[in-house]
């Protein structure tokens, strides 16, 4: 019997990386592939030299032929990839909804006429902000292009897709990759910035529900893991967060607390008073008792994430 075939669209992204990682260490019987849309990095090649990977452009679809000539169907695609800057988005609408929107990718899949299972990782900011604890049932009220789009890939996703699980993530935040991401990693901009022991300006009326890096992975495995051993019709839509209802001076608080800086050097401004160049929503804290109801995992508090975070981060900084 053939392994089954798992596809990571967006394969050198922060949260791709730490799957390949996973799915790698974990299941020699799965055939791993990954997509990218620049060169891979040697670092992760090297370190997962057994997976496939594929150049593709969300925007024009070109390399999906590729893929189904050397790999084949996959049974599941795992869809990290986005523009997922609200600036940027808010900037460029027609890039946002061309990338963010999986159009062609979906019609790649349904055109092998057997169902593969798309899990599509969405956003929190497609919920208008307006109260706590947002359920999947509420209605989605994005109130900038970034979640827009996330809503319209919802929407397309679940008229054209047969199998799917759509997740609707916070804020990811954990250890840095095998190959060092571009972008700033929550924590550990806290961290550097409290460092420095300067007072630094963060938002009290903000709240979000970080979810730790490892433990969205642990429920994506557990969701490919669950259609590959049952093949039964999957329609999923979930929210993906930690157990934390927390502000942006709360978080930087916690980084202060696990480090022994003085939480002095945080200093509470509002969102408001900072032009950002998009609108963001207030409050997008999530209830995710479907989560945790499905997958059956326990999702890491923020304090004990960043304990992981920086333990994880210590012991990176000492390898030869």
């Amino acid at each position: 019997m053939r392994k089954k075939r798992l596809l990571i669209v967006g394969g050198t992204g922060y949260l791709g990386q730490h799957l390949l990682q996973s799915f790698a260490d974990a299941d020699s019987q799965l055939d791993l592939a990954f997509t990218h849309h620049s060169a891979p990095p040697h670092a992760l090649l090297n370190a997962i030299p057994h997976a496939h990977s594929f150049r593709l452009d969300l925007r024009t679809c070109d390399g999906l032929n590729a893929i189904s000539d050397s790999f084949g169907q996959p049974d599941v695609v795992i869809n990290c990839a986005a523009l997922s800057v609200p600036r940027v988005c808010e900037m460029d609408p027609e890039a946002a909804m061309s990338i963010n929107v999986p159009t062609g990718l979906v019609k790649w899949l349904s055109s092998f006429g057997k169902s593969s299972l798309l899990i599509h990782l969405s956003t929190d900011q497609v919920y208008e902000g307006t109260k706590s604890f947002y359920k999947e049932e509420d209605e989605t009220v994005p109130v900038n292009v970034y979640g827009k789009s996330k809503v319209e890939a919802e929407e397309y996703i679940s008229t054209h897709c047969q199998n799917y699980a759509i997740l609707r993530s916070s804020i990811i935040y954990g250890p840095q990759t095998i190959s060092p991401v571009p972008k700033s990693l929550p924590i550990q901009w806290m961290d550097s910035v409290l460092a420095k022991g300067e007072p630094m300006d963060f938002f009290h009326d903000e709240f979000r529900c970080p979810v730790f890096v490892k433990d969205l992975v642990a429920a994506i495995q557990t969701l490919t893991n669950q259609w590959i051993t049952e093949v039964k019709q999957v329609q999923l839509l979930l929210n993906v967060g930690g157990p934390d209802r927390v502000s942006r001076v709360q978080m930087a608080e916690a980084v202060a607390h696990a480090r022994g800086y003085s939480t002095s050097l945080i200093k509470q401004v509002s969102a408001s008073s900072v032009d950002r160049g998009v609108k963001s929503p207030c409050d997008i804290s999530m209830d995710i008792t479907k989560l945790v109801q499905t997958t059956g995992i326990s999702p890491t508090c923020f304090a004990e994430g960043i304990r992981l975070t920086l333990e994880a981060e210590a012991k990176s900084s000492v390898k030869p």
